[in-house]
């Protein structure tokens, strides 16, 4: 299908009705709309036409020179016939003939050399894959949605330009001062290194601070088979690397080794234990029956204004339910240090620290792109899917209602770790 190109006051524009009245004859000479419907896929002939036609012009702006015009030729170089190639996007597949030069210096613009794929098309694939989907199901999605045949090595490739980026974000330099950090960790299963193909499980341990300004980020993603002292100074010491000279309060689960790295590394840093977690962990040794009640008794010592009334509270448990349930009292005496760090903070501040909801929330949706997924191949891929995911959801984070207030008090009671030299301004 050819078009008529006419100039006008703002360049080359294409002549419609020319266009228009060709494609009508093409229709009428097939019989019919229906009948040239079932003969063509206009779409991805008009897509395939103009790709075409772009490739031919910037052929002719290479050379200087149009088709059979030998007496515009300005210099040795000249056309050398074409090459083939597939091409995907939104339309589905086609095929275009690429012009070349002798001289190997045409470097097309439109569709670059050894691209496959215009448009979103790639980005599409990258979307899949964020959302836990296997190779195989994006190969099966893309067939049906756009009659699409793509390879593993396709979708590999479409993933492979993250890597930069991920590198890129795990060590980029982070704020001086974070106020409150929530580590936890996301089980999943991978296979093993060896040949053997075995599955094993690992958690990938995410770090989540709320910077001075009261705006939440996603610090970075370490994976490991298990935790311990020694792994946790090794995700600390990364920090302090990439500028964190102080953490206030870091909030986690009970994490093994957790507050020795936090005590060899950050010294000054509160460690709260999430209350969530230690109702569990007292409750776990609670009879059904009793289970509502003690719950109940145990409310006082987490909601109590003062470390004092909890220390009593805790009293009272242990005098109605000491003797039935000692491992749940031990439970809460064992962890008393690392629970009660909260009562010396304000009122908006306790809320903010207690639990690990902001983190848990965060890692409930990552879970579902990657709960489908039965097995992951390496390490690499969990980080790419989750990297993917936490990009998407931070665009949606803004500032903590009534952080403002809140720093202000943490700056009065902490004036030289807080002071504006090292936070900076907010």
């Amino acid at each position: 299908m050819e078009t008529k190109e006419t100039t006008t006051e703002s360049g080359i524009g294409v002549d419609v009705k020319a266009f228009t009245d060709a494609l009508k004859a093409q229709v009428k000479a097939a019989g019919g709309t229906k009948a040239f419907y079932e003969q063509n896929d206009i779409i991805k002939e008009l897509t395939r036409g103009t790709f075409q036609a772009m490739l031919d012009a910037e052929m002719e702006e290479h050379l200087g020179y149009a088709p059979n015009d030998r007496e515009s030729k300005k210099g040795p170089n000249s056309r050398n016939g074409k090459g083939r190639k597939k091409v995907r996007g939104d339309f589905g597949e086609i095929e275009i003939d690429t012009p070349r030069d002798r001289d190997g210096t045409f470097e097309p613009q439109l569709i670059k050399k050894r691209q496959q794929s215009v448009g979103k098309f790639t980005d599409k694939v990258v979307s899949l894959y964020a959302r836990g989907m296997s190779t195989r199901e994006i190969e099966e999605h893309l067939r049906e949605m756009y009659e699409v045949e793509i390879s593993p090595q396709f979708v590999s490739r479409a993933t492979e330009r993250l890597q930069a980026d991920i590198t890129e974000w795990q060590t980029r330099p982070l704020e001086s001062v974070y106020p409150v950090v929530y580590v936890d960790g996301l089980r999943v299963s991978v296979r093993s290194g060896n040949n053997s193909g075995a599955v094993i499980k690992k958690c990938i341990y995410i770090v989540l601070g709320i910077s001075c300004s009261g705006k939440q980020d996603v610090l970075g993603l370490w994976v490991e088979e298990t935790e311990g002292a020694k792994f946790w100074l090794g995700v600390f010491n990364d920090l302090k690397a990439r500028n964190v000279e102080d953490i206030i309060v870091l909030c986690g689960d009970g994490l093994k080794g957790l507050p020795q790295a936090v005590e060899a590394v950050y010294p000054k840093t509160d460690v709260q234990l999430c209350v969530v977690h230690q109702i569990r962990n007292a409750t776990k040794f609670v009879s059904y029956q009793d289970r509502r009640k003690f719950c109940a008794d145990m409310r006082p010592i987490y909601t109590s204004p003062t470390i004092d009334a909890a220390e009593l509270a805790l009293l009272e448990l242990e005098e109605k339910w000491g003797q039935k349930y000692p491992m749940s009292i031990a439970s809460w005496k064992n962890n008393w240090t690392l629970f009660t760090a909260f009562y010396k903070y304000p009122v908006e501040m306790r809320k903010v620290i207690y639990t690990t909801n902001a983190i848990e929330g965060l890692n409930a949706q990552l879970r579902k792109n990657t709960s489908n997924r039965k097995a992951f191949p390496n390490d690499e891929s969990i980080i790419k899917i989750l990297f993917l995911n936490i990009v998407n959801f931070t665009k949606k984070w803004t500032k903590r209602q009534g952080w403002d207030s809140l720093m202000n008090q943490l700056s009065i009671m902490f004036p030289e770790r807080l002071a504006p030299s090292k936070i900076g301004e907010l």
